[in-house]
């Protein structure tokens, strides 16, 4: 079993409040579990309105095919026009990492 973990930290766009913040990331961490069915959660910043520090997860039998899935969900958020992505961290932890 793997475990492949996503750190994504964004600036957000034209947001002047955490309720505006909320509105436009809520939007993105749904989108990437519908699409994906990975666990995402807002793991930072949180009392930052224009920044949000992403956190996500996925569980695959393969490292291959969970780095896959890391990686379209960074291509989605990347792509995103309300978001610009500062950066992007990936761990992998595998049956060697006991």
């Amino acid at each position: 079993m793997y475990v492949g973990v996503l750190e994504l930290d964004v600036v957000l766009g034209d947001v002047h409040s955490l309720k505006q913040k909320r509105s436009v990331v809520r939007p993105v961490v749904a989108e990437l579990r519908r699409r994906f069915e990975v666990s995402v959660a807002e793991a930072g910043h949180l009392d930052l309105h224009r920044r949000a520090l992403l956190g996500v997860a996925v569980v695959s039998p393969d490292a291959a095919h969970a780095r896959d899935v890391l990686d379209a969900c960074e291509r989605l958020v990347a792509g995103r026009p309300e978001l610009e992505l500062l950066s992007a961290r990936q761990r992998m932890l595998g049956p060697e990492d006991e």
